[in-house]
């Protein structure tokens, strides 16, 4: 392939091949955007009460009314009276004759 030297080219188009053509370019058109854009705040806006305050105190108000209605619930209001503890009374027993030798045949099987 044979390169086509730059004087067949239009001007137009040459100067966009140039790296510093299209740099300067894109300076400008930044810089163009910059000055039409919007102006940029030099000092922050004065806090707006019901923009940024008054949400936060109703937030903890709401909390504290919930943390009250949680405390009030879970308070008990009368407890059961505990019941003494009662001792089993003591029963003779009696086991059939050779349940002794039937519980060792099972423990070996």
């Amino acid at each position: 392939m044979s390169r086509k030297p730059e004087g067949d080219a239009p001007e137009s188009l040459r100067a966009w091949t140039r790296p510093d053509a299209y740099l300067g370019a894109m300076a400008r058109k930044r810089s163009f955007r910059r000055a039409h854009g919007e102006k940029r705040r030099t000092q922050p806006e004065s806090p707006r009460m019901m923009l940024s305050t008054l949400p936060f105190a109703a937030l903890i108000v709401l909390l504290g009314v919930l943390a009250v209605a949680i405390m009030i619930i879970a308070f008990p209001r009368s407890q059961p009276v505990p019941k003494g503890q009662q001792i089993a009374a003591k029963e003779q027993g009696r086991a059939e004759r050779g349940w002794f030798q039937e519980a060792q045949k099972e423990m070996h099987h």
